[in-house]
């Protein structure tokens, strides 16, 4: 009886010490599936249309890992580990944890993280595409993948060192991401640094973005890519207005290198017509510059989205996109897969779960 009694009282000590351990920290797993048909034309240089089982017609699926520890104090340790899922195959989309893979403190100062991570920008600019980066028919973080650049802005960086932290209706965010070159701390370095204002129902933002690649022996110089973003977006009830404005610059380190030169333009519209249904729609614009006279494309796309909430974590999708190039040059709808044509339309529909 003793010993039972002994037993029961250890077995009751360390469930309170386990319950106090789990009061103070947690980890949550979680994930989003979004799965779909695509049919478009020009998918081929003889013009033709392709009808294709897609993953990501609306958000990239992914799974993760995530986390806190209350420290005391204020203080948290914070952990993230996320991977890319390709829904057509059930493959693994890149390294195991390509999309984040962090740790880091988070306090009255902010939050730091360390590794792998999606960039200030990145954070700052998702929310003012009116698509939200979907995979399929938006050129938020790049343009149309034909031509000698997409013209985008870097969305995630190895080696990273990452602070966000707000003041009132001000959030602010910084990104250092190291080289790790032995030819010197500048050599393939990456900085970035955004801002944004919310003024009643508006949000602004500012963010501005700098890569740099190695230096060339020859020249002494290195090439420097440089992206800045300025947008707004408001809200009234049902309704949401988005306008952003890119500027995209690669100056070459090597001689006899043109440099690159293009901005994109983008705004949306999207009106809750119920609890249930969104209907968004949305025109992209990228001036392509420093190119031969007549051989800029300056590719627009229109798109439009129809998106029903069958519950809180499940939603059906259906958009609809159209790209026109000028000048006779080759343009697409996607940002990773060149066009075969002057034009291009398509269409897809999916569905969409979250956990």
């Amino acid at each position: 009886m003793k010993k039972t009694s002994l037993t029961l009282a250890i077995m009751a000590l360390a469930a309170a010490a386990g319950g106090a351990a789990h009061a103070q920290s947690n980890v949550q797993v979680y994930g989003l599936l979004d799965v779909g048909v695509e049919t478009a034309n020009n998918k081929s240089a003889t013009g033709g249309s392709q009808t294709s089982v897609i993953s990501g017609g609306m958000n990239t699926s992914r799974w993760g890992l995530r986390g806190t520890e209350d420290l005391g104090g204020g203080l948290k340790a914070v952990f993230n580990l996320e991977g890319g899922i390709l829904m057509d195959t059930g493959a693994q989309d890149g390294v195991l944890f390509k999309r984040q893979a962090t740790v880091g403190l988070e306090g009255a100062f902010g939050r730091v993280v360390i590794g792998r991570s999606f960039s200030s920008v990145y954070d700052t600019v998702i929310a003012y595409d009116p698509m939200g980066f979907a995979p399929y028919y938006s050129w938020a973080t790049s343009g149309p993948a034909t031509g000698p650049s997409k013209y985008g802005f870097t969305t995630a960086y190895d080696n990273l060192i990452k602070y966000s932290g707000s003041t009132g209706d001000f959030k602010f965010g910084a990104n250092y991401a190291a080289g790790e070159q032995a030819t010197g701390a500048q050599d393939s370095a990456k900085y970035g640094f955004t801002g944004a204002y919310k003024l009643g129902g508006a949000n602004l933002m500012a963010t501005w973005e700098r890569n740099n690649g190695n230096t060339v022996p020859a020249t002494g110089a290195r090439d420097k890519n440089t992206v800045w973003h300025l947008g707004v977006n408001y809200e009234d009830g049902p309704l949401k207005l988005w306008g952003v404005i890119r500027d995209y610059k690669l100056v070459a380190g090597k001689a006899l290198t043109a440099d690159v030169d293009g901005t994109t333009t983008w705004a949306g519209i999207a009106y809750k017509t119920n609890d249930v249904t969104t209907l968004t729609g949305a025109i992209y614009h990228l001036n392509v510059k420093n190119v031969a006279a007549g051989k800029d494309a300056d590719p627009t796309m229109y798109v439009a989205r129809y998106r029903y909430a069958l519950s809180k974590r499940t939603d059906v999708h259906v958009s609809a996109a159209y790209v026109k190039a000028k000048n006779g040059q080759l343009t697409g709808l996607s940002r990773d897969d060149a066009g075969f044509g002057t034009s291009q339309h398509g269409l897809t529909v999916g569905m969409q779960h979250r956990f």
